[in-house]
């Protein structure tokens, strides 16, 4: 039946192009918004369970435990610090040239507003402003969860030069006094509009930040937590191989959040970026690998992963501001000089021999951060600066940037360095006032049985372990008057159908 017209338009069908949707405020764009979360998920995935399984396969088989939970308890602490006051202290008000102040990231009123960094104005000589504060097209609840996974990778990274010895109670206290008075110091200075970033520093996505800091803290930790047992500085082979490749592939594909994420926009500097991240990590790899085969005769796969990480990380303060031809000659220095200071110069440094840095996060990530750093402020282009440098007219100085430029990206360095090797030693020394920064010999002989109760592997049934000291040894002989001997513990190994099992002891 023929309804006539009324003359009234109908309501708009509802739906998710409609107008004024409540969770779609007008300055919401959902692709931007999309992007963010999905970035922040990658990088995420690079530390869980990334480097969880990266540490749990590249340590020793008695400390897999041990050193997979300091990276576990690392994020898990850092998240709630984070919201807490952490957020605030590196992206929020300016209440020092270094500091922004604190304040909780947990209100609605807080979250789900625009995003927003409401220090990165930077205004000219004359007072005149010239980059607008940096606000994003998605609401703050992406931001905080998005900065958090930089912020909590950080601290796993530099986990990776205390694994092995340090008393987990020490690990538990120091990693939120490390984030408030390190983490957010670097932060709010290069990236949240501290005194580098209005300055001109250039440091595109953490070469500084992230890298840099945790290595030198690192470093710098290892120094006042003291050595592995010298039998595990020996030898210290890795329990799986096959699972510490897994794990590094989810840390290199990952670092497409990581660079990805940083214009915090889809745009055309996030293309650039992931491109050039697996271009450097690709040269830088293959160039490790060339220069294992030459001078050590084989291709070394944790020598390959290394070469993986050290371009990753080379590339990371340029990643969206170089060419892409930038990006290979980046990766080929990432795969050569961290192996020069890990290889040749590491053992005719007193220094860097005393000490005990377990996976060599000072060469990996101090050295390759420096040296992207250096880099970037040689190479830097001016179009690709212009889309994403708050300092009009920023460039490399291969593109007329000045020496100034290269004074700057060294004066960057010697502050994220000075700042962490300071502030890391008075936190462990503060900390070992109360609790024993290294496990005593005895638990390091046992390893993770001793600081945990639990073990990676159960090889003789279900959690059951071999004990080569109990008295009811098995037998041979004894019939027809036959002399009774005791089988060795090798002879019972292989009785049992262990033939080839390394067992630690």
């Amino acid at each position: 039946m023929h309804v006539a017209s009324t003359g009234m338009a109908s309501p708009p069908e509802p739906g998710p192009y409609m107008p004024d949707l409540p969770a779609v405020p007008a300055w919401l764009n959902k692709g931007d918004n999309a992007w963010q979360l999905v970035a922040a998920t990658f990088v995420g995935l690079q530390s869980m369970p990334g480097l969880v399984v990266l540490y749990g396969s590249i340590v020793k088989k008695k400390w897999a435990v041990n050193s997979a939970f300091m990276a576990l308890y690392a994020y898990a602490s850092t998240l709630i610090v984070w919201v807490l006051v952490g957020f605030r202290m590196a992206f929020g008000e300016r209440m020092l040239p270094f500091w922004a102040k604190a304040g909780p990231a947990l209100t609605q009123d807080f979250l789900v507003r625009r995003a927003v960094f409401p220090a990165t104005a930077h205004y000219g000589r004359g007072g005149a402003l010239e980059t607008p504060r940096t606000e994003p097209y998605y609401a703050q609840a992406s931001l905080v969860l998005f900065e958090f996974e930089f912020a909590a990778i950080t601290l796993v990274l530099l986990a990776g030069s205390l694994l092995g010895r340090m008393n987990i109670r020490a690990w538990m206290a120091f990693t939120p006094l490390w984030l408030l008075f390190s983490y957010t110091v670097g932060a709010f200075s290069l990236w949240g509009g501290g005194f580098l970033y209005q300055w001109g520093v250039i440091d595109y996505s953490g070469g500084y930040v992230i890298h840099l800091s945790s290595g030198i803290a690192g470093f710098t930790a290892a120094y006042w937590v003291g050595p592995r047992l010298k039998s595990d500085r020996e030898r210290f082979s890795p329990n799986n191989i096959l699972l510490m490749i897994a794990g590094g592939g989810l840390l290199w594909l990952g670092w497409a959040g990581f660079n990805g994420g940083a214009p915090y926009a889809p745009n055309i500097t996030a293309s650039v970026a992931v491109l050039n991240t697996n271009v450097s990590a690709a040269t830088s790899l293959l160039t490790w690998t060339c220069l294992d085969v030459i001078f050590f005769g084989k291709p070394s796969v944790i020598g390959a992963v290394q070469g993986m990480m050290t371009g990753l990380v080379c590339i990371t303060p340029g990643a969206g501001l170089v060419h892409t031809w930038s990006a290979m000659l980046m990766g080929a220095f990432a795969g050569s000089v961290p192996w020069f200071t890990m290889m040749i110069l590491h053992k005719k440094s007193s220094l860097l021999m005393k000490v005990d840095d377990t996976l060599a996060v000072f060469h990996t990530h101090a050295v390759a951060g420096v040296l992207g750093g250096v880099l970037t402020g040689l190479l830097a282009t001016p179009e690709l600066c212009a889309l994403d440098s708050p300092v009009p007219g920023a460039r490399g100085v291969f593109y007329g940037g000045g020496i100034a430029q290269m004074g700057k990206q060294l004066g960057g360095a010697l502050f994220v360095t000075v700042w962490n090797l300071v502030v890391t030693s008075a936190i462990l020394l503060c900390i070992g006032l109360f609790i024993p920064l290294r496990m005593p010999d005895d638990q390091l002989m046992i390893g993770d049985d001793a600081a945990h109760g639990e073990e990676a592997y159960a090889l003789w049934g279900d959690g059951e372990k071999f004990d080569v000291t109990r008295p009811d040894a098995t037998r041979t002989g004894g019939a027809s008057g036959a002399a009774v001997t005791e089988d060795t513990v090798e002879q019972r190994l292989t009785s049992m159908g262990a033939r080839g099992v390394t067992i630690q002891l």
